[in-house]
């Protein structure tokens, strides 16, 4: 039996390369954890409370250690994350769906929570890759600040540029807190974001097909969730 030939493969130069963590690019500017709890401190002499209180006197700590793991996503590469690929498909050319991938963000606005799932699809053309990494692929770009049209389109243009399928799609739906908790207070509501790339935008029974296969969350009604 011959083994699955894993090949790492080259950033197409035809399209933008995703891009990079700013994390690196940044990292001589990067404030310390000393400076970050002492930023948390007068966040909560700003909100009316002691942080020298007994409640409190850990809480700059555990937000700044909590910031590492809601913003991960600065240190991951997606084109890393992609790069190696299985050929060894025999033959296989429909579409590749996963679906319902649980995500969670923070808006980049208000710096709250936004939560729901991800539904990625893409045609291949030569290769597939691991679906693990697809998932990884989302929590990449989740674990940052976010608005959800940009992180819907960061997604499905790093699987189009790094695997050259024959196309592409994403669909997201997430609440936002920073509707449902403050501002209007509007529970219930879910946000539904799309992008359609190559056989996904130009041939409309690929994509019938793929929203078919995730339920088609345009019409569906119903809570965001695992």
């Amino acid at each position: 039996m011959t083994a699955r030939r894993l090949t790492p493969i080259p950033v197409s130069t035809d399209h933008p390369r995703p891009e990079r963590p700013r994390e690196r690019a940044v990292a001589d500017a990067a404030p310390t954890k000393a400076e970050a709890e002492a930023a948390v401190r007068t966040l909560i002499r700003w909100a009316g409370d002691d942080p020298d209180r007994e409640g409190l006197s850990g809480t700059p700590d555990r937000v700044a250690r909590a910031y590492r793991e809601f913003f991960a996503g600065y240190a991951s590469d997606p084109v890393e994350i992609l790069a190696r690929t299985f050929e060894e498909i025999e033959g296989y050319d429909e579409m590749v769906v996963l679906r319902a991938i649980r995500f969670d963000s923070h808006c980049e606005h208000h710096m709250v929570p936004i939560t729901g799932r991800a539904h990625v699809a893409y045609l291949p053309q030569r290769r597939v890759v691991g679906i693990s990494k697809l998932a990884r692929v989302v929590e990449a770009y989740a674990r940052r600040l976010q608005i959800q049209e940009k992180m819907t389109a960061q997604i499905a243009n790093a699987i189009n540029d790094v695997l050259d399928p024959l196309g592409t799609a994403v669909v997201l739906e997430g609440t936002h807190q920073c509707m449902t908790s403050r501002g209007v207070h509007k529970t219930g509501v879910i946000m539904v974001t799309s992008r359609m790339l190559g056989a996904f935008r130009d041939d409309p029974s690929t994509r019938r097909e793929f929203l078919s296969m995730i339920g088609n969350p345009v019409s569906r009604e119903g809570t965001v969730g695992p």
